[in-house]
This record gives C-alpha cells, sequence and structure tokens, in this order.
C-alpha cells in the first residue's frame, strides 16, 4: 500500500462500502427466508448441495425428479397431496432462490475479503473481524440445513426452535458486519453519558430478542391465531393456566402457541417503552446520539404498528414481509446508534 494512501483513509471506504453492500445482501436475504417461510416453500428442496444445487432443474425430466423426492416427504403427503407440478415449481422457486442468495452472499463477502487482504487493507484486528463474520456465513449455512433436516422426515414444517436460532444468527450476522462498517467511517466524536451507551445496547439486546421471539411465533404459525389487539383471547395478560398448561413449565415459552404470542408483545412493549426512556435521555443531551436515539425510536414504532397489522390482517404476505423487512430496518439503526455512541469519548457528567 502506497504510504500515501494508508488503508485508514482509501481502503477502509472500499471495505465500508463492501460491508454495506454485504448487508443490504442479507436485509435481501432475510425477506425472501420469510417470504419462503410465509409461502410454505422451505422444505421444496429436499437435499443440500452446496455445488451442484447452484443450477435449478433444467428439463421436465429433472422437475420431475425434483417433485418425486418432494412427494416422500410428510408436508407433502399432509398438507399438498396432489400438487401438480406447477404448483410444485411455485414452492420450488422460492427455496431455490433463498439458497441461491445464500451462495451469493458467501461469493460477495470472501472474493472482496481475500482481496483486500492480499492487498493489505483488511490487516490486524480488521483482518480478525473479517474472518470472525465469514466463519459466522459458513456456520449460518449449516444452520439452514440443520432447520430444513428438522422438516423432512416426521414434520409437515421445520422446527420452530430451528428456524428461530437460523433467523435471529442471520440477524446477528446482520449487525455484526454493519458494526464493523460503521466502526471505519471517520466522525466526530460527542461526549455521551454511560447510561446513554448502556441504553443503546440494551436496545440491540432486545431487538435481537425480540427477532427470535417472532422466529418462534413464525415457526408456530403462531400470528394466525388470537387476532385482536390490544386484548389477546378477551384479555390484556390472557389466564395463567393457559399461558403456562404445557408440562414442565418452560416449554410454554417455545411451544404453546398462545404463550409464544404473548411473550412476543410483551417484548414489543418492553422494547417501545425502552426505546422512548431512552430517547428522552439521549434528547437532554442533543447532537448525534440524540438524533439517532429519536430516529430509533420513531423506526420502532412503526414497526410495532406493522405488527399489529400483521397480526390483526391475520399475516398477510405484503405486510408480514414488510414486518420482517423494518425488523432488519430497526436492528441496523440500533446498531449504528450504538456503534456511534460506544465510539463517544469520555462521559460528561450525569445530568440532573
Amino acid at each position: 500500500m502506497d504510504a500515501a494512501h494508508p488503508p485508514t483513509v482509501t481502503g477502509h471506504r472500499a471495505v465500508r462500502l463492501w460491508l454495506y453492500a454485504v448487508s443490504a445482501l442479507i436485509v435481501l436475504m432475510v425477506v425472501v427466508g420469510g417470504a419462503t417461510r410465509l409461502t410454505e416453500s422451505g422444505l421444496s428442496i429436499t437435499e443440500w448441495k452446496p455445488v451442484t444445487g447452484t443450477l435449478p432443474p433444467l428439463s421436465e425430466a429433472a422437475w420431475q425428479a425434483e417433485f418425486e423426492k418432494y412427494k416422500t416427504i410428510p408436508q407433502y403427503e399432509i398438507l399438498n397431496k396432489g400438487m401438480g407440478l406447477e404448483g410444485f415449481k411455485r414452492i420450488f422457486w422460492w427455496e431455490w432462490g433463498h439458497r441461491l442468495l445464500g451462495r451469493i452472499i458467501g461469493f460477495a463477502f470472501f472474493l472482496p475479503f481475500v482481496w483486500f487482504a492480499v492487498r493489505g487493507v483488511l490487516r490486524g484486528a480488521l483482518l480478525a473481524r473479517c474472518l470472525a463474520l465469514f466463519v459466522l456465513g459458513g456456520l449460518q449455512g449449516a444452520v439452514g440445513w440443520w432447520m430444513v433436516a428438522s422438516g423432512l422426515t416426521q414434520r409437515t414444517s421445520v422446527s420452530q426452535y430451528r428456524l428461530a436460532i437460523h433467523l435471529t444468527l442471520a440477524c446477528i450476522i446482520l449487525a455484526a458486519t454493519v458494526w464493523v462498517a460503521r466502526g471505519l467511517t471517520a466522525r466526530a466524536r460527542q461526549a455521551v453519558p454511560g447510561r446513554v451507551r448502556a441504553g443503546a445496547y440494551v436496545l440491540v439486546g432486545l431487538v435481537l430478542l425480540q427477532i427470535f421471539a417472532g422466529g418462534l411465533v413464525a415457526g408456530l404459525d403462531a400470528g394466525l391465531t388470537f387476532n385482536t389487539w390490544p386484548l389477546m383471547d378477551g384479555r390484556f395478560i390472557p389466564h395463567a393456566s393457559q399461558l403456562g398448561a404445557m408440562e414442565p413449565a418452560w416449554r410454554n415459552l417455545f411451544e404453546n402457541v398462545m404463550t409464544v404470542q404473548f411473550v412476543h408483545r410483551m417484548i414489543a412493549y418492553t422494547l417501545f417503552a425502552v426505546a422512548a426512556l431512552h430517547a428522552l435521555d439521549a434528547g437532554r443531551i442533543g447532537g448525534p446520539a440524540g438524533r439517532g436515539a429519536w430516529i430509533l425510536f420513531a423506526l420502532i414504532a412503526g414497526q410495532a404498528t406493522l405488527g399489529v397489522l400483521t397480526l390483526i390482517h391475520m399475516v398477510p404476505l405484503d405486510i408480514a414481509l414488510a414486518h420482517q423487512f423494518g425488523a432488519a430496518v430497526v436492528l441496523i439503526v440500533a446498531t449504528v446508534h450504538a456503534s456511534d455512541v460506544a465510539r463517544a469519548q469520555a462521559p460528561v457528567p450525569a445530568l440532573a
């Protein structure tokens, strides 16, 4: 690298743009993954072929062979018995597109990663962080197949546990990628109290927790039940006997449709309240931290509205995908905000 163009000035800008481009692809992946789940398409490809699976069936015989494999799993026998080849093609394309996007993200990350590493732009801590992102991406592919495998033998859909883990890991990778990219952005620093930084970190954690809970809701089709708001089965807080109907008690948090949806609602209320308090607190010091906190609160409020609309309209594809996209946007903004306050100067004295 030429001394006149140190990597912190020219190369890091290219790295930042690369990581933001990868982040955009991950957001697209999350949305397409949501469509795959909502259209019950995720089990249409019954094998994991990382290389040869890149190409879709190219002849009628190949299509028929894929269809015959699908006919051997419980989802076809119980839910889609009698489906024709054209119907199978519709669900196949969703899953194939989802897997293709995963491969594209892999190449979009790996090839520039090698280039930047060879050129010396990635080195030290930045190289280690980017390498960790690559490893997480590979793990996500394995988790994706682990999820699909759960629905191929005894179930008509994938395990809600594995779906929630797959979705949450994708969002962790998204947040980590944005965090690394944002750390390469040169900007004026602002003195921020420790409690504001802590609040920003808590919000990122709450957003990820809510995404995990949303994955459980999706995995159980819990959004198709109790489609009223703010009451649920006629009450704001359902009867304890309903929320705790399963034994042992912990199963209710993951397998009881009512409890899973109720927890998702409660996390949403908590997230809204914490975001409001954080915005009021950060707003008192103003500057980038205050603006970032209020923007985040506004997005969380909008996302909550989309969640309610998704519920009361019984999960229509368009609103549900907007809700999933909104979750990714909220996570990105929460991560950017947390990254910004993390790089603040020493905290100022607490405001009275």
